[in-house]
């Protein structure tokens, strides 16, 4: 956690500050339900408060030792000093992470498996070779974190791009970590098949949906009409002489869904209805909130699939998440699956806006 981004954390402290004074206020104490309301949110905070107390302390305490280490000539104070600041580093470090699972916005979703679909938008090939990057992209994010990946489905090209590909990533907390990506990313690169070294623009969406279990979204299976097919690889190549590929259509949507992935039928059934649940409990909850009428934007966007988040720029090695006015010149380590510095800046932006509203 950089320091623009523990810096952005005051506005929590300052609303903690505030809360303390109103509840001292005898006058409030007679309204029960302001009260009640406003000793909730207090008791909300107090966690996250003392936590960057303590950071802050700590980082103090790492100031005066890091400059005791520089300017001491005593060889046993150096010492002293330098095994004082590892300490104190390791310290900070522990905080910084209580800190970033404090303020982690939860939802009811947060916890669950993600499906995650990439598809090739403006940019023809270089589009879908960009939608091969991002796969690479999240299938490094989650090795990293030990989270399996496994593909639903995959349209690929004869250069080994995507014009679609969908895949589920399992792990504790997978969506709350990845649901920030939602939105169409942008890149600015000369591609492959150029001659002429010109930089083109292309664009891919993607959609991070919560993976959904039978029990939470039922199916009536009367609106479904199910095809079997044989699956096909780049090329139309046949790599099944048998027809276990699925197709899911649900018949009061219109919305589809395939898988032929998996040698077995009865697994691709099972992989697209999972999808198909993902799809139809994500459209439930958008329609919901629409009527609700309390459509917040956030500094997080938001949330529209066909809202620019992000852009990344080959020439320069930048990545800029517009969302937030995020930019880092790491572009290589990014698509390398280190995502994590734009997670955490977007969780705490998600969390100033909550915190506002």
């Amino acid at each position: 956690m950089d320091i623009d981004q523990y810096s952005k954390l005051t506005a929590s402290e300052a609303r903690y500050d505030e809360l303390t004074d109103l509840l001292s206020d005898t006058q409030l104490m007679r309204d029960q339900k302001a009260y009640v309301r406003l000793a909730k949110e207090h008791a909300d905070l107090t966690p996250l408060v003392q936590l960057i107390r303590r950071l802050r302390a700590i980082r103090s305490e790492l100031d005066e030792n890091r400059e005791l280490f520089r300017e001491t000539d005593d060889p046993e104070l150096r010492e002293l000093a330098r095994e004082e600041v590892a300490s104190l580093e390791a310290r900070e470090e522990e905080l910084e992470a209580a800190i970033r699972e404090a303020i982690e916005p939860r939802d009811e979703n947060d916890e669950r498996n993600v499906i995650v679909e990439i598809r090739a938008g403006t940019g023809g090939e270089e589009a879908a070779l960009f939608a091969a990057d991002l796969y690479r992209m999240y299938g490094a994010y989650a090795e990293a974190r030990g989270w399996p990946v496994e593909i639903v489905d995959m349209n690929e090209t004869e250069i080994g791009g995507f014009k679609e590909i969908v895949f589920m990533i399992e792990g504790k907390g997978a969506y709350s970590r990845l649901k920030y990506e939602s939105g169409a990313h942008r890149v600015q690169r000369v591609p492959v098949t150029e001659a002429g070294g010109r930089i083109h623009t292309s664009a891919v969406t993607v959609a991070v949906l919560p993976e959904v279990d039978e029990v939470d979204f039922e199916i009536d299976p009367k609106d479904l009409q199910i095809d079997t097919y044989r699956a096909s690889g780049a090329g139309g190549q046949h790599v099944n002489k048998t027809s276990s590929a699925i197709r899911i259509t649900h018949l009061p949507t219109g919305v589809v869904v395939t898988c032929q992935d998996q040698r077995s039928q009865f697994k691709n059934k099972d992989k697209a209805m999972a999808h198909l649940r993902a799809i139809l409990l994500d459209r439930a909850q958008r329609e919901q909130a629409d009527a609700i009428a309390s459509e917040r934007k956030s500094q997080v966007g938001t949330g529209d699939r066909s809202e620019r988040i992000r852009t990344y720029n080959f020439p320069q090695s930048r990545v800029t998440d517009h969302r937030i006015g995020l930019t880092l010149y790491k572009l290589d380590r990014i698509l390398a699956g280190e995502l994590d510095e734009i997670i955490e800046a977007l969780q705490i932006a998600d969390h100033e806006a909550a915190l506002q509203a």
